[in-house]
């Protein structure tokens, strides 16, 4: 596990709890997979709280590619096929499932940080409609696993089950944390960046604990 990690369960259900809180009040958390897996960190909000601020500061310190995860049931209502279908044959169990890209009709080119924050508020908002977006565009929307981490440990999965466990709309937007010079923050670099930004640091492993003692099915 990378250096994010903690030892005991306890500490991994705490920071489940305040992951939780913080996306409930509006603010961002950064999530961390697997050692095994990608090992990153992403910056994670729920879309409906998304500001051009709050996506100012993604963009910054992000990939840059700003992705917004949702439920499965989300993207069929909006109507968001796969970008690119599974090939037949293939194991796809762990690709990211992309859908085609989508800005918000009536916002201007769409990448600025305005119209990004305003793409995921419709997205996120229960009475948008498929015609009420723009494809393509410069949001990518990923479809979460109908079983979430359970049947895939992505940041995809983790994020939509952490914004379920907040009683928010099953909707997120996130983007890897990045160094300066564009490399992935990983490890204590990752923990210096949460520390300096004020942010809140929760793994996979720990949401994945939380929800195996709860007994919670998502």
């Amino acid at each position: 596990m990378t250096s994010v990690s903690v030892s005991r369960p306890d500490e991994g259900l705490e920071a489940v709890a305040v992951a939780v809180k913080e996306l409930r009040a509006g603010r961002p958390v950064i999530v961390v997979d697997d050692a095994d897996r990608e090992d990153e960190g992403d910056l994670v909000m729920a879309a409906q709280f998304a500001t051009a601020g709050l996506m100012g500061f993604f963009v910054r310190y992000g990939s840059g590619l700003i992705c917004v995860p949702m439920a499965g049931e989300l993207a069929d209502r909006l109507r968001l096929p796969l970008m690119v279908p599974a090939a037949p044959g293939t194991a796809a169990a762990d690709v990211p499932a992309y859908t085609v890209s989508v800005d918000a009709v009536g916002t201007g080119s769409g990448i600025s940080a305005a119209d990004r924050a305003l793409t995921a508020r419709v997205l996120a908002d229960p009475t948008t409609g498929p015609d009420q977006l723009n494809r393509p565009g410069h949001m990518f929307p990923l479809r979460a696993r109908a079983g979430g981490i359970a049947e895939r440990r992505g940041h995809t999965e983790a994020t939509v089950d952490l914004l379920r466990l907040a009683g928010l709309a099953p909707i997120g937007v996130i983007s890897e944390v990045c160094e300066d010079d564009g490399s992935l923050a990983r490890d204590d670099r990752l923990r210096d960046f949460a520390v300096e930004h004020g942010l809140r640091v929760v793994t996979i492993e720990q949401l994945t604990q939380k929800l195996h003692r709860s007994g919670t099915a998502l």
